[in-house]
Parts: C-alpha cells; structure tokens; sequence
C-alpha cells in the first residue's frame, strides 16, 4: 500500500485544522483513500498526516500540481516535509 506522510510544523492547530480538512476534495481527486492525523504529545503544533493513496504517482501528483495544497501551505504559514512510502509488511502483536 502507497503513503504519503507529511511531517507539518503550524502556527496554530486550531485555525489549521479547518484548513486541513478544506481540503479533503483536493486529496481524494488526486486519489487519497484515507489519512490518519497525529498530534506530537510534546509539541502540540507539529503534526504528522499519515494518507493511504491509490499509487505514488498520484500521490506524488497531490504534491507537486495542487494549487489548492500550495495555498492551504502559503495562507497558514506551515512548514511541510513530503515523504513518499510503500508499506513493507504489518505485524500485529499477539
């Protein structure tokens, strides 16, 4: 399974969050199955977005081509590091 992980450093959670969630539309045009939102326990204004995608090119797609993700990035002041991942394995704890 193909991911998208994006590390993000906001200004302020509660007015990105809305932000975020504008775009919802924009990541499931690109092919987006789902994502996964975690907030660090310590610093409350990172946040990593964990996105099963369709494949990585489209993934890959999302990043480089959306305008509507270059201006969620531009208007809330976010810093956002990408990293393109294909699942290797799960293991479940018995």
């Amino acid at each position: 399974m193909p991911y998208l992980l994006a590390r993000v450093k906001v200004v302020d959670y509660d007015k990105w969050k809305p932000s975020f969630d504008q775009l919802s539309t924009a990541r499931k045009a690109y092919g987006a199955k789902g994502w996964l939102l975690l907030r660090d326990a310590d610093k409350p204004n990172e946040v990593t977005v964990l996105a099963e995608w369709d494949n990585l090119e489209n993934a890959r797609r999302y990043v480089q081509q959306s305008t509507e993700l270059k201006n969620h990035i531009q208007k809330m002041g976010v810093k956002v590091d990408f990293y393109f991942l294909n699942e290797m394995e799960q293991i479940q704890v018995q």
